[in-house]
């Protein structure tokens, strides 16, 4: 969507989108009808507050949308991107309406800032996926304005806000799409032809190739499926002067039935989404190639389905690694950290990557531990969580970092093989990252465990029903974080 930066209200536009922050008397741009209304609801912009104030003058109807910002000294950029976001979506449901100007707005310290947060507001809080849908639910709003002289910052924050709105409703479509559409396959096709759209270096991999590279415990978990593996790289080139490069390891389980650790019915239904860590990276990829951040980096997925068959790995299996570590099988459901260390390890040895950060919806114990408000996080880097912390804060995608203590390796010792890729019911999420750091070598390293943030049930503020696109913003603000 497009958000023009204009002098004067465009003519046809029939509503306005008022931010402000919580008064204790309201403002003197209102007028007093305004005002009267607005005390007899008891709206004074408090945080999350909505109210929509419909005014005819000569038969004429012009609507005016109020969105609470809360209280100014505890403001942060969240904050104003929901506050957007929720003025943009009632304002999409009137009838009929083909253009808003958002007139009023907070001043912040960086006019870019402002822009970025609103042009990413607009565009994820106008995502749907109707794609499958025989009748679909068109939106009238195909304009947004702000109303503004024009300015260079403010103007370049929109662009950079929309293109990463758009890397997120990119990852969105591919986490919604069925896993009958979005298979390995389809997954790396849409990966390619995106990256290369965008200018990036892509690769993409067959079974022969992964065969070939002894990534056996990935090979193990995809063997059991019709659909081939793929393995992806794509490849973002920031800083030609520099041969320093970042990686992104992302989970690519098209589907996941737990195998012969099979999973319910129950379980099974949002199995689609078991790939939202590799949309993640590969949405994130996008964005940076969009905002071109001074930085190398690459990322790699290892896109499979883990299904049942006569050719399918079993509990009590030894399998190998790439790195040459014996795995002792105990779980089958188990299956992402199997192909994530083989990512894992192809991205440090054949990519030489610095640094790096896996993504992914690997444990329901990460459920259990911070449910859908957090992602928990894994690391041996204290500076690079504090990237990732900030990048957070920015973003308004809240992480929580899980200790990482030696003694908490004992649970996955194995007296037949050099790891098991379980460690029990004690520690699930823990003992999960773990395993992966078992084939860092030491780099620095960043675990995120998405697995309640990926789909939501309901929509709300920017975020829609379905597929979130979690992981987008935050891996791209750390990207940016790193290249400063």
């Amino acid at each position: 969507m497009n958000i023009p930066v204009v002098p004067t209200i465009p003519e046809g536009v029939k509503v306005s989108l008022v931010l402000d922050f919580q008064k204790n008397e309201l403002p003197d741009y209102l007028t007093d009808e305004m005002k009267n209304e607005m005390n007899q609801v008891e709206f004074n912009f408090k945080k999350g507050e909505t109210y929509s104030y419909i005014h005819k003058n000569n038969g004429e109807r012009h609507d005016t949308i109020f969105a609470g910002l809360g209280e100014q000294d505890k403001f942060e950029p969240e904050v104003l991107r929901k506050a957007v976001a929720k003025a943009i979506r009632s304002a999409a449901g009137f009838k009929p309406i083909d253009a808003v100007c958002i007139t009023r707005y907070p001043e912040l310290d960086s006019m870019q800032v402002l822009g970025r947060i609103i042009g990413e507001a607009v565009e994820m809080a106008m995502y749907k996926f109707d794609r499958l849908l025989s009748k679909k639910n068109e939106s009238n709003l195909k304009e947004v304005y702000i109303l503004d002289n024009f300015d260079m910052e403010l103007e370049q924050g929109i662009a950079e806000g929309i293109a990463i709105g758009k890397a997120v409703n990119f990852a969105r479509d591919m986490v919604n799409e069925p896993a009958n559409v979005v298979t390995p396959t389809e997954l790396a096709r849409r990966a390619y032809d995106a990256g290369i759209e965008h200018g990036l270096h892509v690769e993409i991999h067959n079974k022969e190739y992964i065969q070939a590279n002894k990534m056996d415990a990935y090979w193990s978990v995809a063997k059991g499926a019709s659909e081939e593996p793929k393995l992806i790289i794509m490849r973002y080139e920031g800083n030609p002067d520099s041969d320093s490069i970042f990686g992104l390891v992302g989970k690519g389980l098209t589907y996941d039935s737990g195998g012969y650790c099979i999973k319910t019915a129950d379980g099974m239904v949002t199995m689609k989404a078991d790939m939202a860590g590799s949309a993640a990276v590969i949405g994130a990829m996008l964005a940076i190639s969009d905002l071109k951040p001074k930085i190398n980096v690459t990322a790699v997925v290892a896109a499979c389905e883990n299904m049942i068959s006569g050719d399918a790995y079993r509990t009590g299996d030894i399998i190998g690694s790439m790195a040459g570590k014996t795995i002792e099988v105990l779980n089958t459901d188990a299956e992402g950290r199997l192909t994530l260390v083989d990512a894992v390890h192809y991205i440090i040895e054949k990519e030489k990557v610095f640094g790096l950060l896996d993504i992914a919806t690997l444990t329901g114990a990460q459920v259990v531990c911070l449910g859908t408000t957090a992602s928990a996080v894994v690391t041996n880097d204290e500076a690079l969580l504090e990237a990732l912390e900030a990048a957070s804060e920015h973003t308004g995608e809240k992480i929580w970092q899980l200790p990482n203590f030696e003694e908490y390796k004992d649970l996955l010792k194995s007296e037949i093989a050099d790891l098991k890729n379980v460690g029990g019911r004690e520690a699930g999420t823990i003992t999960a990252g773990m395993f992966i750091e078992e084939f860092v070598q030491g780099k620095p390293w960043l675990h995120v465990d998405m697995a309640g943030l990926a789909l939501s049930p309901k929509t709300k503020d920017y975020t829609p029903s379905g597929a979130t696109g979690w992981g987008v913003r935050l891996i791209t603000s750390l990207i940016e974080n790193l290249s400063e």
